[in-house]
């Protein structure tokens, strides 16, 4: 959280995490594409040599004011390969909030496992209470063949009552629901904390 008093703004981060191609710049780029332009900025893509970060701000208004100051919400997307663990745990530095991307298909169970293990770690390491911080799960790509039922992902991946939805990220089903809940979800936090 960041408070720009200057424009009345209090910035929050928002960032998409998951295994490898579970859809996560999907997710943004639906997002991006169907947010009005006056209320967004650009879509940026920040690239090294074998990885890549997508993020970009929006202005929500109708969320209202928090402690007199608008929600602009920076979404941000972590590069998904194991081997880039200390880029995805930077990007999760001052972070309001995690969307978890989970990829439903069969056969990816143990690549959404490891993340969401790394990704508590981080999390953990970083100070975090991973018990009430904000992690809304996407269970997406449920508009494939071969998906694992809704209930065995939840259960494997020990989500407990965290908020959970089914999304095709392709094709927007489910996107603007998780997005609305993790949203929610950060300020009703940033709420609590600023009393």
């Amino acid at each position: 959280m960041f408070i720009n008093w200057a424009l009345g703004e209090l910035n929050l981060k928002l960032v998409y995490y998951g295994p490898a191609l579970s859809g996560k710049t999907t997710n943004l780029q639906y997002i991006h594409a169907r947010t009005p332009a006056n209320l967004r900025g650009r879509l940026i893509s920040l690239k090294t040599q074998q990885e890549r970060t997508l993020l970009f701000d929006f202005l929500q208004l109708e969320m209202g004011k928090v402690a007199n100051l608008k929600p602009k919400f920076k979404l941000y997307t972590v590069p998904g390969q194991v081997y880039y663990a200390a880029s995805r745990r930077l990007i999760l530095q001052g972070t309001d909030g995690v969307v978890f991307v989970v990829d439903s298909q069969a056969g990816r169970l143990a690549e959404n496992q490891e993340s969401w293990y790394t990704m508590e770690q981080h999390l953990i390491e970083l100070g975090h209470n991973i018990t009430n911080f904000p992690i809304i799960v996407q269970l997406n790509k449920r508009d494939l063949p071969h998906t694992i039922p809704a209930a065995e992902l939840k259960r494997q991946l020990d989500i407990g009552n965290r908020p959970c939805f089914e999304s095709s990220a392709l094709t927007g089903a489910g996107v603007f629901d998780t997005l609305k809940s993790a949203m929610n979800a950060v300020v009703a936090q940033v709420r609590t904390a600023i009393r």
